[in-house]
This record gives C-alpha cells, structure tokens and sequence, in this order.
C-alpha cells in the first residue's frame, strides 16, 4: 500500500501518506506542526533519511488539517485521532514492523504523549516547542511530556529555537542541537544525519 490512506478518526477524517521501503525493518509514522503540513523540510529530510535506512514512513494530517483549520485543537482530540490512525496503519500498511512515532513540533507532542498507548519503540522529535508563554508569569515548561516516555528519544533542536531547549537524558534521550530556529532548515543534512544515526541503535534497543 502506498500513496495517502483516508483514516476515520474520533474527530473527523485524518490522512496518512505511506511510503513503503523494500525489505522494511520498521515503520516511522510522523505528524506535522500546529498549524503547518507534512511537507515541512525537516520531515520531508526526516522520511528521505529514514526511507534510505530501510524504514517504512507514514506522514499523518491530523483531521483538522484535512478539513481545511489552521488552529490545532486541544490534545483531548489530537491524541485519540492519532492512535486511531496509528492502529489502523499498524494493521494494514504498516504491520509487523517495529514502530518509531514522532513528528514536528505540536506532532512531536502528540506522539510523545501517545507513545505509551501504541506501543511505540522510540519516539521522533524534530523542533519539540518546550516553552509555552502564559499570560501572567515566567513561561511554563513541556519538559513533562517528554520525561513521561519511556523509550528512547531523539530531539533536534534548533539552537536558537524560540520555545527553548528540552534537557538530554541519557541513555535514553538525546538532544541534537543544529544552528537555526523553530524551523530547522538552516541544515537540514544535519537533520538528516541525527535520524540516520539514531534509528538503528532503537531497534537495538528494542531487540534487546
């Protein structure tokens, strides 16, 4: 199965863009930023790198992307819609395949909190937004999403990045850190070597 997959999803109708790699040695399923689309240059270099490592990829527009939105709902919608369309490509497009999920920015959140619940080998995170303004008082911190997962984790930070920096982990969670901002597309060949270098120690990790 290849080319975009309508999945229905509790909140609407999402679409799946599957690209299949021969002799695939696991699945990477990724979503886009708030109000952005899956064709971004850091997850376009992230599915090239990952299809040229052997890894099936899957780009997921969220239902409100599909239906024409720009505002991203709150996560009591994300996530539900997004484990339904992991789950069905899991069964179908994507079976059998040890699975990595991740995303851009808001979609590195999801797939963060959602991690757990799909059962996922390692989680993605390109331009993780860790600071979020508030109305009255200093910024408050996303830091908790991305400690709440348990598998590993690799998170490409451009260094000047508006929405902060999030805290390395070893072993568990590594932290590239790129010259650029929230878009990461000063250099996307760094983007690029910090997911081809990354993936196969997950599926060690997993096999372990």
């Amino acid at each position: 199965m290849s080319g975009p997959v309508e999945i229905e999803t509790p909140s609407g109708l999402a679409r799946a863009h599957v690209q299949p790699a021969p002799g695939a040695v696991g699945a990477l399923i990724l979503g886009h930023g708030a109000g952005g689309s899956v064709s971004a240059p850091d997850l376009m270099v992230a599915t090239r790198t990952a299809i040229e490592s052997g890894w099936s990829v899957a780009l997921v527009e969220q239902p409100y992307r599909v239906a024409g939105k720009k505002s991203a709902p709150p996560p009591a919608r994300l996530d539900p819609a997004w484990v339904a369309v992991v789950e069905r490509l899991r069964s179908e497009a994507l079976a059998g395949l040890p699975l990595v999920v991740g995303g851009r920015s808001s979609g590195a959140r999801v797939a963060c909190r959602t991690a757990a619940s799909v059962d996922a080998v390692g989680v993605l995170c390109l331009a993780f937004p860790l600071l979020v303004s508030t109305r009255n008082g200093p910024p408050k911190s996303r830091q908790d999403e991305l400690d709440a997962v348990e598998v590993p984790v690799l998170v490409v930070q451009g260094e000047n990045d508006r929405f902060g920096m999030p805290e390395p982990a070893p072993p568990c969670r590594d932290v590239v850190v790129l010259a650029g901002d929230h878009g990461l597309k000063k250099d996307l060949g760094a983007v690029g070597d910090a997911v081809r270098d990354w993936l196969p120690g997950v599926l060690s990790a997993a096999r372990a």
